[in-house]
């Protein structure tokens, strides 16, 4: 059976990936959808080129598609429908531990008929999160929500000592809730590392985001 990746280009989603293929899964594809209106992954603040960028260094096929001027269900849906008539039938999330975001995810997709897979679902956000390090992976913060988190974590590498700082914090070692988001640019399934440069921080509806741009 054949496999897509719901993909952010984030830590989760490439623990997500890892497991799903040391655990057998034929992972062939990766889909990400990205805000029309900015170009950027939500949440994230990736930009779509970059995302694409990423998935060349994985040597993985990538499926995009954007919000904007259609909302999000109805634009996951026709992915869906794009995956199906691609031969995949089975997507693979990297939830943690939010049962309704879980649970919108598998409903939709088992009704179209996917075999729906969560290889991190349950576990400790801590043990996660040290198992993406203790991997080998690099990822770069590139956004914090300012109500939960800490803006001196944006534009950090994430490492041992940022992970204590977020759990002496208060917040969640995952970001689980929103406290920070990722963009993953070198580990043991890249075949190099993504290159990009570190611009400017910019604060939005109570987010600080660092701008990441492609580097020649």
């Amino acid at each position: 059976m054949t496999y897509a990746l719901s993909w952010s280009g984030g830590k989760d989603s490439t623990l997500a990936l890892a497991r799903a293929r040391a655990a057998g899964l034929d992972v062939r594809c990766l889909f990400n959808i990205y805000e029309g209106a900015t170009g950027r992954v939500r949440f994230h603040g990736v930009r779509a080129e970059l995302i694409r960028r990423q998935a060349g260094a994985l040597g993985i096929e990538l499926l995009q598609r954007h919000t904007h001027p259609e909302p999000f269900e109805p634009v996951f849906l026709a992915t869906l429908e794009d995956l199906w008539t691609r031969g995949v039938r089975g997507v693979v999330f990297g939830n943690i531990h939010l049962a309704d975001v879980q649970g919108w995810y598998e409903e939709r997709t088992r009704a179209r008929g996917f075999d729906h897979r969560e290889p991190l679902w349950g576990g400790p956000p801590d043990a996660l999160v040290r198992e993406f390090l203790a991997a080998g992976f690099h990822a770069v913060i590139t956004a914090v929500d300012l109500s939960r988190g800490d803006r001196a974590w944006v534009g950090r590498d994430l490492d041992e000592d940022l992970v204590r700082e977020i759990e002496t914090h208060g917040a969640d070692a995952c970001g689980e809730f929103g406290e920070y988001h990722s963009f993953v640019y070198d580990g043991p399934l890249f075949q190099h590392p993504v290159r990009f440069e570190r611009g400017q921080p910019a604060e939005r509806d109570g987010h600080l985001f660092i701008d990441l741009v492609d580097a020649p």
